[in-house]
């Protein structure tokens, strides 16, 4: 009975989290659920504070890089982007290959959310400009959003999770992750070139383009030196959220100097309510996994971290992250995939971070995503996305799994 209630109050909390009725937060129906899993014995006091411990620091760090990002933007990043965009070379499959590049290099540094939030609309408007279909560049984002989130622990709140149980550093994670990230996003070009193959015939017709504007060498300068100290932050004792804060403070000063935000517009970027919403929901999974959703998952879980373990590791992940969303899926599965170590423990984020192309319930980024097409007016259809992602996951999936073990075994993991 304990366990049904649990899992009742999680489908109330995810439904409520994909519908957002009136644009209220997640978080109005997470803290009530945490609250009632404990008033119900679903979990004790001292087990909910514990997970929430043990999440501060990754809540910490995603609520600094999401300031940082927004910073990013304030200071002309994604408009340079934009520009580049639009002075795409070489045709349909020349603007392709740009939107990846740049799509895939911002979801890696600056995480999945930039992407969507900020990137898709530059997108949007950068191929109006060259008068060509958008489709397969709208949905390009939305794939690279999930899929290219694999390289950095920053990319994804998914692999904040991970990284905090795995035990690697943020170098040996990079390293061992770059071979999966690179088979994930080559993977999804070649399957977006075929998939998309009549509206790429159609060749980009450029309106008349001003100047180029000035690159945001500060900002790169900034990112740069943010990324190497968090290379560096934990081998002198320093948790990478201050390395992310500090770097957002540096963007803060100069943005507020020169009139580009507000102090109220920075706070309100940090996304406080969604923080709130990730740990409340963190205490239901919680409750879940202690009441019997443990042992029902392990059953199907597969052990070790051979080849053909790591690929079953991947898909029951995937599969899981498309019932009840990958971020649920991922509290649930990392404590017990955590004995077979690190590689077992990133098998299971490369799960649920592809796995969310397939449905559009597979993380809230879709949601979010499809809601900003349709504030520009673009057509994306349930059945499209499902249809496009029975194309994708399946090879993306299993390339990224062989690529984690040639990689693993090659450094020794």
């Amino acid at each position: 009975m304990t366990l049904t209630v649990a899992l009742l109050l999680l489908a109330v909390v995810l439904g409520f989290a994909v519908a957002r009725p009136r644009g209220l937060s997640e978080a109005v129906a997470a803290v009530p659920a945490a609250l009632i899993v404990i008033a119900i014995g679903a979990i004790s006091v001292h087990q909910a504070a514990k997970q929430v411990t043990d999440l501060s620091g990754v809540v910490g760090f995603l609520g600094a890089v999401l300031v940082l990002a927004k910073l990013c933007d304030d200071e002309g990043l994604f408009e340079a982007a934009g520009a580049v965009i639009a002075r795409v070379p070489r045709g349909s499959h020349g603007l392709l290959r740009q939107v990846f590049v740049i799509a895939a290099t911002i979801t890696a540094v600056l995480s999945l959310d930039a992407t969507v939030v900020l990137l898709t609309p530059v997108v949007l408007a950068a191929v109006r400009r060259l008068r060509t279909p958008v489709r397969p560049y709208a949905f390009a984002t939305a794939h690279l959003a999930n899929g290219a989130s694999l390289l950095l622990p920053v990319s994804n709140l998914t692999n904040l999770l991970a990284f905090h149980l795995a035990g690697v550093s943020f170098a040996k994670f990079t390293l061992v992750m770059a071979l999966p990230w690179l088979a994930t996003v080559a993977t999804l070009y070649v399957v977006f070139r075929w998939f998309f193959a009549g509206e790429l015939r159609v060749a980009p017709d450029p309106e008349e383009l001003g100047p180029l504007p000035r690159p945001p060498v500060f900002v790169l300068v900034v990112v740069a030196l943010t990324l190497v100290g968090f290379t560096f932050s934990e081998s002198i004792g320093v948790a990478p959220a201050w390395v992310a804060a500090a770097g957002a403070t540096v963007l803060g000063v100069r943005s507020l100097s020169r009139g580009h935000t507000s102090v109220m517009e920075i706070a309100r970027s940090a996304q406080v309510s969604f923080l709130v919403f990730v740990l409340a929901l963190g205490v239901v999974v919680h409750a879940v996994t202690l009441n019997g959703m443990d042992r029902a998952m392990s059953a199907v879980l597969p052990t070790g971290s051979g080849l053909p373990a790591l690929l079953g590791i991947a898909a029951v992940a995937a599969a899981l992250a498309n019932v009840v969303n990958n971020l649920p899926a991922t509290l649930v599965l990392l404590p017990l995939v955590a004995p077979g170590g690190p590689v077992a423990i990133l098998a299971v984020l490369i799960g649920v971070n592809i796995g969310p192309n397939l449905t559009y319930v597979g993380s809230l980024s879709n949601l979010l995503w499809r809601r900003v097409l349709r504030q520009h007016n673009v057509e994306a259809g349930v059945g499209e996305y499902t249809r496009l992602g029975l194309c994708t996951v399946p090879v993306a999936l299993g390339a990224a799994v062989v690529a984690l073990w040639g990689s693993a075994r090659l450094l020794g993991l």
